[in-house]
Order: C-alpha cells, then structure tokens, then sequence
C-alpha cells in the first residue's frame, strides 16, 4: 500500500476549487454573494469571453481593511461565523471561507478593496494560489474583483467549459437569480465590453420580477402569500397557461439565498395539481423565510441546497401557499373583455402549449351499440329541484353540492357555463357555445371528468373514516427503504381507511379498503406512496394516493370523446361545471374549454388589420 501523505496546500485548494468553482458561472455567484453580505446596493459584473478571460465583479459594500483583506485569500478564514452556535444558525450567504482562496488557486487573481472610512485602500495580486504583490492603490470604497484566466493550470478544467454562448446564458441565469432575491440592490451584467441587461434598484419587489421574467409573465403573476408556525412564504406564481416544458422558469428562495431544492418544487407542483398537464413546470417566485436554526445550507459545497429540521411542515405549508393563490382563477370563469394578459389570444396559447407537449392520440370511437343510454344517467326526477342539475355518469355518484360564489372579487366579471348560447357539437367531442364576442369550445371528456372526480372527492371526504374489511388480505414485498419508511406512515394510510400490517420479513398485508377503492389494487398505489416519502422526504402524499384513485374512476366514468349529446344533456353538464371549484382544467390538468374571440376570428381571415 502507497505511503500516507499530506496534500500541498496549493493541491488541496485546486481540490477545493472543483467544488466549489465548476464553471465560470460559479465564480460570479460567488463572488456576487460576498459583495450582497458586505451591504451592497449597487453591483457591476464584466465578463470576457464567457468568463474565461474575464470575470470582474466590483461592489459599493463596506470594503476590507488590509488586514482582513489578507486574511480573506487564507483557507477557512470568514468574519461570518465564530463557533458552533453561528454554524447552525447561518443568516449569511456566504460562511465557508472557501471562495477566495479556492478561486484564486485556478486563476490570475486581483483583490482591490477598501473601507469606506479609510483614505487608501489595498490590491492583493495572486496567481495560482501563490501570493504576489501587495500594494496600497486608490480605490473607491467597496471591494473589486478580478478573475483572469479561469482554470489556466488545470487545463483539464478548461477542457470541459461549454461555448461562449453556453457559459454567458449560465452567468446571466446567476445574475438573475441574485436580482430577483435582492430587488433593492442595483445590478448591472456586462460582456466584452458591452452592457447585457441593467436592473436598477425597484421598491416593489413585483417590479423586479416582473423584469427578470418579462412583462408578458410578468403581467399575469398572482401574489402568494401564508405563515404558517415560523414558516412564511411569500412570492408569485403564473397561471398554469404560462408552464414551461422544464423547470427553469422556477425561483426558490430561502432566506434570500438562491437554491435548488427537490422538496420545495414538489410541493409547488404540487399546489397545481390538476392545473398543470403531467410534464409541464409552472413558472413561479417563491421566498420561504424560516428561523436561521430551522434550516441548515451547509450541506452542500456550492450551498445550493439545505435541509429543513421540519420539511413536512415547510411541504404543507408552500403547497396550501399555491393552491390557495390559484383558487380564484379555476373560479373565475372566462375574461369578458379583451384576451390574456400576454396579449396572446388564449386558444393559441393553450395550442402553443399542447404542440410543445403532444397528448395521446383521442379515443377510437366506440361501436354505438356498446354505449349505455346516457339520457337517461342525465336527466332528473321531476319531483328533484336544486340549483345545479345532476349530471351523472353512474348511478351512485351523488350530486355534487352547489358553491357559494368565491368570497375573493376576481379581477374579471365572472361569467357562468349555464349562461352560453350552445351551438352543437363539433365531430361529437367539443361543445361549441358562445358568448358576446367570444367562441368557446368545450372537450365534453375534460369537463365530464372534472365533474365526475369532484362528485367522488366530495364522497369520499365524507366517508373517509370508514373502510371495508378484505376478505383475502392483498399481500406483497417491499424493498428495505420502503419497509423502513412504512411504519410511521401506517397511522396516515388507516386515517383514510387503508389499513396496513406488517405480515412476515418486508412483506405486509392490506386487510381493509376504504369503499371507492374496493376492486383495485392497492399494492402499486402503497408503493407509489413510499417511494414518493423516500424520494422526497416527507410524507406529504397520503391525500395525492386517494385523489389519483378518484382521478383514475373519473377518467373511466366519464362520456368519451365522439359521444353524442343531446341538447338538455349539454345543459346539465353545463350547470354541472359552473358547481365546480376548478372547472377550467380536468383533474390531470388538461383545460376543459378554450376562447376564441370575434376580434381573433376576424385577425385570423384577415377581415381587420
């Protein structure tokens, strides 16, 4: 076996640098998190050749004495944290003391800084991590820093940056997610002498995001807002038209620090459930704020990721968040005046948003033979009065109650389904009505569907306590993570009537369903619960297991595409869909209705200019 050694110190920085520093992009955020901790307002990045010629960041921040400012380029030298108790109550962005030296161990670097109460300031030349020259210069007070020739002794490295092109786009995504999380802070990018995009310090934090996402998202963004036990988030979502084919359109924040976290886009996603069409990403801002010894962002090089000491609590919280800033726009029926927000009509949008994540191809139609008469289903006893019709897709399905209107007053002039002049349908898949100046095409499977899968949940609320005992126990074998994470989670699973035992090693028994489960394997939804908990972290999934359940029933239950309706059958569904508390999307996020308006009809054969 090779003998033991100590690394030189200049190895162990060139270590060091390839956690921290993976690309040009890495050294801006670093460095640009130094100047935001140093009370900054105005911050200048230039950059040459997408970094690797140049990267200069040059703040108005406090500045160091000279002293300190040697003291910064030593390994593990910080002023951000003293012992254990600063360790784990962090309200910093940078801590580490890793930055400085490691990024000057794979550059030709250049450290100006100085006090604002000081008549000179100090230059710090290095190259590789071996000191050079230390001069007192005339500075204006803040702090610069110059990074040339990024990874000129690790050729290795150097190898592997991406194009000019590819290296800019990731420092300007940096440089964004610095401006959106510091609005007050004016920041301004620069490359190869050219200004790139300038954000000048906004009051109102909306401004700025607005900004860094454009006005065309901008505009349409819904204020996010709950506290809920030191948890606060805080932020803006876009409606699910606005969601992205990936998830760069997200911004999380935790106590102002950038980050990227699994946990936190789960439980934004799902706060859109059944808004948002399986792989699609909402655009979103969100800022959780959470006591500095709740959250630990020392668990990764980079800190860009952190742990929560109660992540069900943050999950809970960040999806009631959402949801509830949804709510008033599956509410809020169609705009009556002009289109979308984006200037965009809405069909194109939601044809846009389809072509970029194609569906399955539509049901082949079925022999009409086989269809059970429907009419029948639909229609009511006369001697029944309620405010919404009953539409109903089997027998047992019980109506769904009538909402009070939204205590919110949307910004729009609610409009109800009930209310539109049907025209007929269209290849006996779309309703086709109208309204004033607008067009609106309804999928008759979409709008069933969500009719349908609110009429079970609310069932299955009601009854959720009660269960029915299997008469053969439903048995099978878990891995050891999911056996593991089972036995806490047995108490949730019988709170919605599921009930679980441990049968013999990793295998386990399913002795009691509740009734709308009843006929349906229980092992791949149980499984999918765990593996979700383990994924994730958290057990935020139980309620998810039953309403994919219903969402399962509602999509079987419901008409079928190229299924003829007759006329009182169209009302009740119409009536049906004003009852529901989402009635624009199908519960897998699908929309139920698009508009086209005269005034897009006319653009559209060229009647008007």
């Amino acid at each position: 076996m090779p003998e033991i050694k100590i690394l030189p110190e200049i190895l162990s920085n060139k270590i060091a640098a390839g956690e921290v520093v993976e690309r040009p992009a890495s050294v801006v955020k670093e460095l640009v998190e130094n100047a935001l901790d140093a009370d900054s307002d105005r911050i200048v990045i230039s950059v040459e050749k997408g970094g690797r010629a140049l990267i200069q960041v040059a703040d108005n921040g406090t500045g160091m004495a000279a002293d300190d400012a040697l003291l910064s380029i030593e390994r593990y030298a910080t002023s951000k944290i003293y012992d254990d108790k600063d360790l784990f109550a962090i309200g910093t962005l940078g801590f580490r003391g890793e930055a400085l030296p490691s990024i000057a161990s794979v550059s030709r670097f250049v450290l100006e800084t100085r006090k604002r109460d000081a008549d000179i300031g100090l230059r710090v030349e290095m190259s590789g991590g071996t000191l050079g020259r230390v001069t007192e210069v005339g500075a204006p007070p803040g702090t610069l820093v110059a990074v040339r020739d990024l990874f000129f002794n690790t050729p290795a490295r150097r190898k592997f940056l991406k194009s000019t092109a590819t290296e800019m786009s990731h420092i300007s995504e940096a440089v964004a997610n610095a401006a959106i999380g510091w609005p007050r802070v004016a920041f301004t990018l620069r490359h190869d002498g050219r200004e790139v995009k300038s954000w000048p310090a906004a009051n109102d934090p909306a401004d700025r995001v607005a900004d860094v996402l454009g006005r065309g998202v901008g505009g349409g963004l819904q204020p996010v807002s709950r506290e809920n036990g030191g948890v606060a988030v805080s932020g803006w979502i876009a409606g699910p038209d606005d969601s992205r084919a990936t998830s760069r359109g997200i911004y999380l924040y935790v106590n102002g620090r950038c980050i990227r976290d699994r946990m936190i886009q789960h439980a934004l996603v799902a706060g859109f459930r059944g808004r948002l069409m399986k792989g699609r990403f909402p655009v979103a801002v969100l800022f959780v704020t959470v006591p500095p010894d709740r959250v630990d962002v020392n668990v990764h090089p980079t800190k860009n990721e952190v742990r929560f000491s109660d992540q069900q609590r943050v999950h809970r919280t960040i999806e009631a968040a959402v949801a509830g800033a949804l709510m008033p726009l599956g509410q809020s029926g169609w705009r009556s005046g002009a289109d979308a927000p984006t200037g965009v009509p809405a069909a194109t949008r939601i044809e846009t948003t389809a072509a970029e994540a194609p569906e399955s191809p539509p049901d082949p139609q079925p022999p009409k033979t086989a269809e059970p008469p429907l009419s029948a289903s639909l229609r009511k006893p006369a001697a029944v009065a309620e405010p919404a019709p009953d539409f109903r897709p089997a027998d047992d399905a019980p109506d769904l109650a009538p909402r009070p209107a939204p205590v919110q007053t949307p910004v729009w002039e609610r409009r109800l389904f009930r209310d539109l002049s049907v025209i007929g349908q269209f290849r006996e898949t779309y309703i086709l009505c109208e309204s004033d100046d607008n067009l609106i095409i309804i999928d008759q499977h979409a709008a069933h569907e969500r009719i349908y899968f609110e009429q079970l949940r609310f069932r299955a609320s009601r009854v959720r306590q009660a269960s029915q005992r299997l008469l053969i126990p439903e048995t099978f074998e878990l891995n050891w993570r999911e056996a593991e994470i089972l036995e806490p989670l047995i108490p949730a699973f019988a709170s919605v009537g599921i009930d679980v035992e441990p049968f013999s090693g990793r295998t386990v028994a399913v002795t009691s369903l509740p009734g709308f489960l009843l006929g349906k394997p229980a092992a791949p939804m149980i499984i999918e619960i765990l593996e979700k908990a383990v994924d994730i972290g958290v057990a935020a999934g139980i309620d998810k297991v039953v309403e994919e359940s219903l969402m399962v029933v509602a999509c079987h239950g419901a008409i079928r595409a190229h299924r003829r309706l007759s006329g009182e059958e169209i009302r009740h569904l119409l009536a049906q869909l004003d009852a529901c508390e989402n009635p624009s999307n199908c519960p897998h996020g699908r929309p139920t209705w698009i508009k086209w308006t005269a005034r897009f009809l006319e653009k559209t054969f060229h009647r008007i200019v």
